[in-house]
């Protein structure tokens, strides 16, 4: 057999492979979507795909290497949507409070289901990695607004609540979300604050 027919097998295998591991990841998404994170097993998930159980467990010995792979996903399309927003700082927050506010709206359960694999890392040591990935996104998307590393560290916990608090409030629209971020990255003196009138 010549070199090209075993690349060219190879490949396919590979492509194969990626299809399928892509299948068994946006049925676990659905999974969590439907019934949460809790609901997550490699039966369960294999189902959802329309797979054998072994066709998952080939791929993910265990739910956590499922659950670690389906997290990074997600995180991919984060952090790339982050580098990609526009270079003007405000058109940039704008942006990204679209991104934010995109919880409130259709696409509210699979935002949620995203929020909770974040939170899972909590309790899953191997899920970490993700989460302090998306940190340091968010911590290089704050630095022209925020030059002081710990205001980045308020406004990244922050950020962070905002995704939340849109899936539990869909009143909330973008405007909204880029009014608060506004805030959080103003770097104005909080002097006119008005007095206590225990103070005065």
């Amino acid at each position: 057999m010549r070199d090209t027919d075993v690349e060219t097998i190879s490949d396919g295998r590979r492509r194969k492979g990626e299809r399928r591991r892509r299948r068994l990841l946006d049925a676990t998404m659905r999974v969590i979507e439907r019934d949460g994170v809790a609901a997550v097993s490699q039966r369960r998930v294999a189902t959802e795909a329309g797979v054998p159980p072994s066709a998952v467990t080939y791929y993910y010995a265990t739910v956590d290497d499922l659950l670690v792979d389906t997290l990074t996903r997600v995180n991919d399309t984060y952090v790339a949507a982050l580098a990609s927003l526009p270079d003007d700082p405000d058109a940039a927050l704008r942006a990204f409070a679209r991104m934010i506010a995109v919880g409130s709206g259709p696409e509210r359960a699979h935002v949620m289901a995203e929020c909770e694999l974040f939170l899972l890392a909590a309790r899953r040591p191997a899920m970490r990695p993700q989460v302090e990935r998306w940190n340091r996104a968010v911590d290089a998307f704050l630095v022209p607004h925020l030059p002081r590393p710990d205001d980045r560290v308020g406004a990244g916990a922050a950020i962070d609540g905002l995704f939340m608090r849109c899936c539990a409030d869909p009143r909330l629209t973008a405007d909204d979300v880029y009014r608060a971020l506004s805030r959080l990255v103003s770097r104005e003196p909080r002097s006119a604050r008005a007095e206590s009138p225990a103070r005065r």
